[in-house]
């Protein structure tokens, strides 16, 4: 229950992002957030009223962190535009997954023509080959493993940083922060990313944690998982936040101004000379009209006032 409990508690007040009203300019203030950003809620320490405050993503601060010599090799063999599709498709493939991952955890069932959200499209698509095999290999290791899932997809806050924990588990009666990947390698900044969350849930739970890094679709095995124990590296964590802080410590999230309300100032048409001139010729032909009109009713009605008997005038 304490674990559970931390994680909902965790999750509070996480916004997309702020809005201030400056009454006096009549203005509204509307700070955005994209994945780099958390917001939470604060209190701040003299007033004692609540602030919101925006953090870094540990995986931004991670990426600080030196690649490693086989990271350059990599991109010298797929050039910079090539290696920057590749990791976005990486990206949108690992979201499927763990999109998927999360509805089978839910007890839904999961066919291979479901659809599942790609980040990049906006849209949902169904599951690739390569995606849903990724999956079987997860459900493979789950019926395998038989993990107790203690919470999942929960945030967490540490000092100056935010970030979503996939899951945590607890296996063979131990508890573990774990990450769910499907690269075929771990790389430094997925170690440096497991750490900064278990730094932030010690603090708060008191409890010894380990560290796994779940690789699902993985080809150098036959099973296709690969389960990886994780040695704690918050150190390089803050030599990757000290870079970080050197590089964008004075970036801060996108902020705009907005009038608190909308109107339109809606003044008379003015008529098109064009058209009155038209109207006008319209309104004197219908006048002439209605002139002989009343001119012929006249005539009808003085004929129709004499009577036999009537004294008439008449010109001799």
């Amino acid at each position: 229950n304490v674990l559970v409990n931390f994680a909902l508690e965790s999750g509070k007040g996480i916004k997309k992002g702020d809005r201030t009203v400056d009454k006096e300019h009549k203005v509204i203030q509307v700070t955005t957030v994209d994945e780099r950003w958390y917001i939470h809620e604060v209190q701040d320490q003299q007033t004692g009223l609540p602030r919101h405050e925006f953090v870094p993503s540990v995986t931004w601060i991670c990426d600080s962190y030196p690649k490693g010599v086989a990271f350059y090799k990599w991109l010298a063999n797929h050039g910079w535009d090539e290696s920057i599709a590749l990791r976005d498709a990486a990206g949108d493939k690992g979201s499927k997954i763990h999109y998927a991952s999360n509805a089978l955890l839910d007890g839904k069932e999961v066919a291979m023509t479901d659809k599942f959200l790609n980040n990049s499209l906006g849209a949902d698509e169904e599951l690739s080959l390569e995606e849903y095999q990724a999956l079987m290999s997860f459900v493979e290791w789950y019926e395998q493993t038989k993990p107790k899932i203690i919470a999942r997809e929960f945030v967490i806050f540490g000092d100056g940083y935010a970030g979503m924990v996939d899951m945590l588990v607890r296996i063979e009666n131990k508890l573990y922060i774990l990450d769910l990947k499907s690269s075929q390698y771990i790389w430094p900044s997925h170690e440096l990313q497991v750490s900064a969350y278990k730094k932030a849930v010690v603090e708060k739970m008191q409890e010894e944690i380990g560290l796994l890094i779940l690789q699902v679709g993985y080809k150098l095995n036959k099973r296709h998982w690969k389960l990886t124990e994780i040695e704690d590296k918050y150190e390089q964590f803050l030599a990757a936040k000290t870079i970080w802080q050197n590089e964008h410590g004075n970036e801060r999230p996108r902020q705009a101004e907005y009038p608190l309300s909308l109107k339109l100032n809606i003044c008379e048409q003015q008529p098109n000379p064009e058209q009155e001139a038209k109207s006008h010729e319209s309104n004197s032909k219908t006048g002439s009209a209605d002139g002989a009109n009343r001119g012929r009713k006249s005539s009808g009605s003085l004929r129709g006032n004499h009577r036999p008997g009537n004294a008439v005038q008449r010109d001799v």
